[in-house]
């Protein structure tokens, strides 16, 4: 039951308030967290499931993989292109926090640029690069601070790594995300997953390429991010 006040007030009768009982408070606490765990699976099996099945991999298919029931997943996403967009924000913020984590945490310029790289392979870049450009708009607000948070946090590793003589002076951010999207594409009628072995290779073959001095001359400028989304439009 509701805890019961009273409340006087001068010459009428008191006013009676209900107040939410504490038991009840728990559980509505209780039943967020659920809510918010469950978006979450959501999210991280849609991403799977699009990697794996592509852009029309059934939403139940998602739905069994996150453990959830149907209705729950229409709860948190209308459609298909909301959770699309939801997996979009989720793999640019965890990119973000990579290339940051890297900064703080390597030795040298270096070697977070190749932490970063090796890294962004968990996140499959390539493979959702191609339906994550068609169903989300990249100047949402959302999107666009984890997008500046990239750039800062890559620019910043990239920046020091040429000071220090180890990065080549010809490359930025735009070029580096191009190669990890391009290396972390699937091969047409491969399975992505077993692709592992071949992509960490040819990274390490792209690393070497992008050290200090550089063994050629590059054609062309160094590529923005600011190109990047210039050439989706």
């Amino acid at each position: 039951m509701p805890a019961v006040h009273t409340i006087a007030t001068s010459g009428k009768e008191p006013a009676v308030t209900l107040d939410a009982a504490p038991a009840d408070r728990p559980r509505t606490v209780r039943l967020r967290a659920d809510a918010s765990r469950n978006r979450e699976r959501i999210v991280s099996a849609a991403r799977v499931a699009l990697v794996e099945c592509g852009p029309d991999v059934p939403l139940d298919e998602v739905a069994r993989r996150a453990g959830v029931g149907n209705a729950t997943l229409y709860r948190h996403f209308t459609d298909r292109t909301e959770l699309i967009r939801q997996v979009t924000l989720s793999v640019m913020t965890s990119t973000a926090q990579r290339a940051e984590d890297a900064l703080t945490e390597e030795p040298d310029a270096f070697s977070a640029l190749r932490r970063f790289a090796f890294e962004s392979v968990e996140e499959r870049i390539g493979a959702l690069c191609p339906m994550l450009c068609k169903a989300v708009e990249y100047r949402g607000p959302a999107a666009l601070v984890q997008l500046e948070r990239l750039e800062s946090a890559l620019g910043t590793i990239m920046d020091r790594a040429q000071r220090a003589g180890q990065l080549r002076g010809d490359v930025a951010v735009g070029d580096l995300m191009i190669a990890l999207t391009q290396l972390t594409r699937p091969l047409p009628g491969t399975d992505c997953i077993s692709m592992d072995t071949f992509i960490h290779r040819h990274l390490q073959l792209f690393l070497d390429g992008l050290r200090a001095p550089a063994g050629s001359v590059l054609v062309g400028t160094a590529a923005t991010l600011e190109d990047l989304q210039a050439s989706n439009k």
